[in-house]
């Protein structure tokens, strides 16, 4: 025989050789899912909240207008700290000034005429002690006139005169009482209009009084939108008035940030956050819950749903504030800043990747692979049937037992950011399938599995 014969005689003997192994490895792992695995363990936990937001301080004040009128000076500029009581700024105050200089010389010429009416009406009585003495004395002379006059010791006369004496001392006393009514008058005249004086005056003093600012507390000055020589307006119905600066006590400072709708549950008061602020990076600020919004925000308008007159389905988020502890001076309101709240802590606690975690119906766990093969589950029927397999569902990982994938229920406890925590189902040490997401959305129990871990290929959609 010819070598050239034997080479390829030798060809196809290994040619068929190869095909045969190819076959018989091929038959060996049909029905063989390739998994990726993890191992549960015990270690430290904690579930955390995330949201973002901005720096505040605790007690700001937007110091607006309260007068029409142009800023003549300005006794700060931003940035600049204040003491409490300190002048900020000054209006045109002309007029009002003069309002008030008028209005306290009114108010001196109304003490004037009260100390007048009260003179008046002394004197008035002073008359009508007078008028009474003399009304008493014509009395008596009349009455011993009338004895003497019926005896004949008098003459008619002398009667006729002591009468109208007495007559005249009567009318002199109804005068003198008209007159003490009249003083009396004038002097509560006197007292209401010093009282209405003194009333304008205060009115007057508050408008002079509002055009001058001061600092209402310890605080930096954040925001100063005007300048010397700027008019400035107060609001009126739906316009807002003119601000003329921004105060804060940056004594305390929070973080500000919006917690969505799912995970405000967890949140509660003092729990402990830790606040990064994108200016200062690679730097974490401690700080504790302090304050906790009820009512919901609509995250595209910013709106509170309890201003909407209509229900909306957008997602929400809720108003959370970090009080922030020891913050650097040089911290400006504004600041994007991110909180993450941690809301429970676990210690030594039994983990498992989130991944892992997936749910089955119990029609699904009844049913018995084809042949090892990774199949979906059937199409639901009507919606009668897919409202009772989601009561059905169960949560469970799959566990690798004897080379198969066995599905466990368990009972999930707290997440962390990659890991939730296992509270009755598993022991340390199981081995349980993470991955491929494709693969444990359609496993079977009891599918065989072969385990690699090698990092995986990119699926494709």
């Amino acid at each position: 025989m010819k070598t050239w014969k034997k080479i390829v005689i030798g060809m196809g003997a290994a040619a068929v050789l190869a095909g045969a192994l190819g076959v018989a490895i091929h038959q060996a792992q049909k029905g063989v899912v390739v998994v990726q695995t993890d191992t549960v363990k015990r270690q430290d936990l904690a579930s955390v909240v995330s949201a973002s937001g901005e720096i505040k301080p605790k007690t700001y004040v937007n110091i607006g207008a309260n007068a029409f009128g142009k800023i003549v000076k300005l006794y700060v500029k931003e940035g600049d700290r204040v003491k409490k009581g300190a002048m900020l700024a000054q209006l045109e105050n002309v007029q009002s000034a003069a309002d008030v200089a008028a209005t306290r010389a009114g108010l001196q010429s109304a003490e004037t005429d009260y100390v007048a009416a009260q003179a008046g009406l002394n004197t008035a009585l002073a008359d009508l002690n007078r008028a009474k003495a003399d009304a008493v004395r014509t009395k008596l002379d009349w009455e011993r006139a009338q004895g003497l006059y019926k005896e004949a010791l008098i003459a008619t006369a002398d009667y006729d005169m002591r009468k109208n004496a007495w007559e005249t001392a009567q009318a002199g006393l109804a005068q003198a009482e008209a007159r003490v009514a009249q003083a009396k008058a004038q002097q509560d005249s006197a007292e209401k209009h010093i009282s209405q004086t003194r009333a304008n005056l205060t009115r007057v003093s508050d408008v002079l009084q509002k055009t001058s600012y001061e600092a209402p507390f310890d605080g930096m000055i954040t925001n100063l939108p005007v300048r010397e020589g700027e008019s400035v307006v107060i609001g009126i119905q739906n316009s807002p008035g003119s601000t003329l600066m921004t105060i804060a006590d940056m004594s305390v400072i929070t973080a500000e940030v919006k917690v969505d709708e799912t995970d405000i549950v967890n949140v509660q008061m003092g729990q402990p956050a830790e606040v990064s602020i994108d200016a200062i990076p690679r730097k974490i600020f401690h700080g504790t819950v302090t304050e906790i919004g009820n009512n919901a925000i609509v995250r595209s308008t910013g709106v509170a749903t309890s201003q909407q007159t209509v229900a909306s389905e957008e997602a929400k988020d809720f108003k959370v504030v970090v009080t922030l502890q020891d913050p650097p001076e040089d911290l400006r309101p504004g600041l994007s800043a991110t909180a993450k709240i941690t809301t429970a802590t676990r210690s030594h606690a039994l983990i498992i990747p989130i991944q892992a975690l997936t749910v089955r119906t119990e029609a699904d766990l009844q049913q018995s692979p084809e042949k090892g093969a990774v199949q979906a589950a059937p199409p639901q029927q009507n919606a009668s049937k897919q409202k009772k397999d989601k009561v059905d569902e169960i949560a469970g990982v799959f566990v690798i037992r004897k080379k198969k994938a066995q599905y466990v229920p368990v009972d999930a406890g707290i997440s962390g950011v990659t890991n939730t925590e296992v509270l009755k189902g598993l022991q340390e040490g199981d081995e349980i399938i993470t991955g491929s997401y494709k693969v444990l959305r359609t496993l079977r129990p009891g599918t065989s599995v072969k385990v690699d871990n090698s990092a995986p290929k990119k699926e494709e959609e």
